[in-house]
């Protein structure tokens, strides 16, 4: 018995020991278990705050690309609405480019008709100094060619609406003159200076129809006229182009 107490009492003190430094062990453990515990807390804390605001940042993203995707659209939308108004424009301009140069043609044409009128009262104006003498009253104005001539020279004392012989050789004259360009029309005025336009028309009357019937010029294209005169008294014979041919064609022209 009592070499057994000894034992016991070993026994239990090294029980005792063992059981302490395992107690020890078990809340050191413990302690490192709870310190590993709250490392991992905090990461998953941390992970999951960043795994937030990655969230964030991606709806944020997701914004901006709807914006840029928005905006695109938009720009794409003008970029064709741009395309087809310079389109139109493009359009706008050549149409007006052609009708400048259509009108431009019109006009060169209508140049050169007044040209050719002019030259050809030139012509007609050479060819009457020449056949008429230097001394004759021939002048151009408004491109006719106007021969005048004083009342007496074609009636006597310059009354009435008989033509003097004289002055029948002189109309022959001016009818050959005529002639040579078939294409002009004449025009016989009598100018009057006291009003009495009824007798200036009817000599006026006299000597185209002594062109016509006697020298053979086409009477479509003579007219007769009694004008006031003014302060001059006077018969004259205009050659001219025929103008409402060059004007109707030149209206043609216009409209089209």
């Amino acid at each position: 018995m009592k070499k057994i107490l000894p034992f016991l009492i070993v026994t239990f003190c090294v029980t005792g020991t063992i059981s302490a430094q395992k107690k020890s062990e078990l809340i050191e453990e413990n302690q490192d278990l709870k310190f590993r515990l709250d490392s991992i807390t905090r990461l998953v804390s941390t992970a999951q705050s960043n795994q937030k605001i990655s969230e964030i940042k991606a709806e944020e993203l997701q914004s901006q690309v709807t914006e840029l995707q928005d905006a695109n659209a938009t720009l794409l939308k003008n970029l064709n609405s741009f395309a087809a108004l310079s389109s139109q424009n493009s359009e706008n301009i050549n149409k007006t480019l052609a009708t400048l140069e259509r009108k431009e043609a019109q006009l060169k044409g209508i140049v050169d008709g007044v040209a050719s009128n002019d030259s050809t009262a030139i012509v007609i104006l050479t060819n009457a100094k020449q056949t008429l003498g230097e001394n004759a009253k021939v002048q151009v104005s408004n491109g006719s060619v106007i021969i005048s001539e004083k009342l007496d020279f074609y009636f006597v004392d310059g009354l009435g609406t008989k033509v003097q012989d004289s002055a029948k050789e002189w109309l022959e004259k001016i009818s050959k003159i005529i002639s040579a360009n078939p294409k002009s029309a004449v025009t016989v005025s009598g100018l009057s200076m006291t009003g009495e336009l009824d007798i200036a028309l009817n000599q006026a009357a006299s000597v185209a129809q002594i062109l016509i019937k006697d020298y053979g010029i086409e009477g479509a294209k003579v007219s007769a006229k009694g004008l006031d005169g003014g302060l001059r008294e006077s018969l004259q014979i205009e050659i001219h182009p025929d103008y409402k041919s060059f004007y109707a064609t030149a209206k043609d022209d216009v409209k089209n």
